[in-house]
């Protein structure tokens, strides 16, 4: 039996964040159940790209300051890191952290931010969709990681939470090797969850005080929920935080894996609710993506026939050429190698793409799209 942890917070006031967290760890027994004090901490945060917090991209750092504090008072050292997109340079990390107010917290809570960017390679003979393993070498040089996502809907994978938050310990552009080789949405959620097992963190915290609707993770717009959620496995936390959003588990590629593969049951009766019940906390008519992928439509219709339905119902990004700035930032991120520009403008090669919206995800400005056909998106929504 697994625990879930949900306590309220309305706001970013540290004393009101850090009473939700200290709340949430009651209810999970206690800090000293699974950390030792001296242990070198990790948390492993959400630090997508230079997103000011009030932008709801990132992991708040208010709250990381509270949790924090929170660890260092009962004896841990505390590292804050993530692997964003874009190079894995000290560089990069630095220009984040400054960005994301997380630099600043740092100085103040006495945390030690990783500049580490060494990469190991390991084997991972139990995944399902990967048998090795680049990540991050920081996780490694700790003794507990501790996952700090954000609440936050997603246009490819409909939902990021605490099991897509450790895709972050692959190392930068290495992500975009991922996104090639595995294009359907299913097989790319399989290996976040290959991911998030090998990493086993010990910890999920969720920042759902302020949340992300619509084209997620970083187009969309904030939502306040007014929650922080807890748990000692990030399967349950993401079970119980899409259900709070009114996303179904069959909905939720990581999350129907998860069921698939035995690691939660499907109607959650292996875990307990513990704080704020479900009713108490339930949000209404949160904006939630369609899942952009059609590869439903595999072998269930004549050879012939799928290759037209896939080619006509595909969902694409439509570049907002207007609210662009030229930075290349999508080109530079594209897996396939399908965006070229001209006059300064990305455009896309639909023969190439492969429907990652990476593009999208790390644009800076919100100037790239979905478009989907109105016939696919009734679909979807079935």
């Amino acid at each position: 039996m697994k625990t879930v942890a949900i306590s309220k917070a309305n706001d970013y006031k540290y004393e009101n964040v850090r009473a939700a967290i200290e709340d949430s760890i009651d209810h999970l027994g206690g800090l000293s159940k699974y950390i030792k004090k001296g242990q070198r901490v990790l948390l492993k945060l959400n630090l997508l790209m230079k997103k000011r917090p009030e932008e709801a991209v990132t992991t708040h750092p208010v709250f990381v300051k509270a949790l924090g504090d929170i660890l260092v008072e009962y004896g841990c050292e505390v590292i804050l890191g993530d692997s964003p997109a874009g190079p894995y340079t000290i560089r990069q990390l630095e220009g984040v952290y400054r960005a994301c107010g997380i630099e600043e917290i740092a100085i103040e809570g006495g945390f030690i931010l990783n500049k580490d960017v060494e990469v190991v390679e390991r084997d991972f003979p139990d995944g399902m969709a990967i048998k090795k393993i680049n990540l991050i070498k920081i996780v490694e040089d700790v003794d507990v990681v501790i996952s700090v996502s954000k609440l936050k809907t997603h246009g490819m994978a409909v939902f990021t939470g605490a099991v897509k938050n450790m895709f972050g310990v692959i190392p930068g552009l290495q992500k975009i090797d991922y996104h090639f080789k595995m294009p359907d949405v299913y097989q790319f959620c399989n290996m976040l969850v290959d991911v998030c097992s090998y990493v086993k963190p010990t910890l999920s915290f969720m920042d759902g005080i302020i949340g992300m609707e619509g084209e997620g993770p970083s187009a969309g717009d904030p939502r306040k929920v007014g929650l922080v959620l807890a748990s000692e496995s990030p399967y349950h936390l993401d079970a119980i935080a899409a259900k709070i959003i009114g996303l179904a588990a069959s909905k939720v590629p990581t999350i129907k894996n998860s069921i698939e593969r035995g690691l939660i049951k499907e109607n959650l009766e292996d875990c307990l609710v513990k704080g704020l019940s479900l009713e108490e906390c339930n949000v209404k008519e949160f904006n939630v993506p369609s899942m952009n992928s059609i590869h439903f439509i595999k072998g269930r219709v004549p050879a012939f026939l799928e290759k037209i339905l896939m080619n006509a119902l595909q969902p694409k990004p439509l570049f907002l050429h207007q609210d662009c700035i030229g930075c290349k930032d999508c080109q530079v991120s594209c897996p396939p190698d399908a965006i070229i520009m001209k006059d300064n403008k990305p455009y896309v090669d639909l023969k190439k793409c492969i429907r990652c919206f990476c593009c999208q995800e790390l644009c800076p400005k919100k100037a790239v799209a979905i478009k989907r056909r109105k016939l696919i998106n009734r679909i979807l929504r079935m």
